[in-house]
């Protein structure tokens, strides 16, 4: 499904609730200023409340700042295994541990 979002949310077999947040994101990701109220109002009517549609945009700004970041300064990705064993410490004890 991860896959099949990442190549076009638009028809990925996707809820539609989800698929209005995506797009959301996609267009404030692509570029912020073309974000209008309907984008908005079009998400927060399939049940995403403003806090969820600031959270998302927010994660996504950030993940794209980090992203262009570390493209343009050269840090070097995690290895595979790294991610692995983060993700067992925090699906075992979350942010805090």
């Amino acid at each position: 499904m991860v896959d099949a979002v990442l190549e076009d949310h638009t028809s990925a077999d996707i809820d539609e609730k989800d698929r209005a947040l995506f797009t959301l994101v996609a267009i404030a990701t692509d570029d912020p200023t073309k974000v209008k109220q309907a984008d908005i109002d079009a998400a927060k009517s399939t049940g995403w409340t403003d806090e969820a549609i600031y959270d998302a945009i927010t994660v996504c700004a950030l993940f794209k700042f980090f992203n262009t970041w570390a493209d343009a300064t050269g840090v070097a990705d995690l290895p595979a295994a790294m991610y692995e064993m983060s993700g067992k410490r925090l699906a075992a004890g979350g942010y805090a541990s």
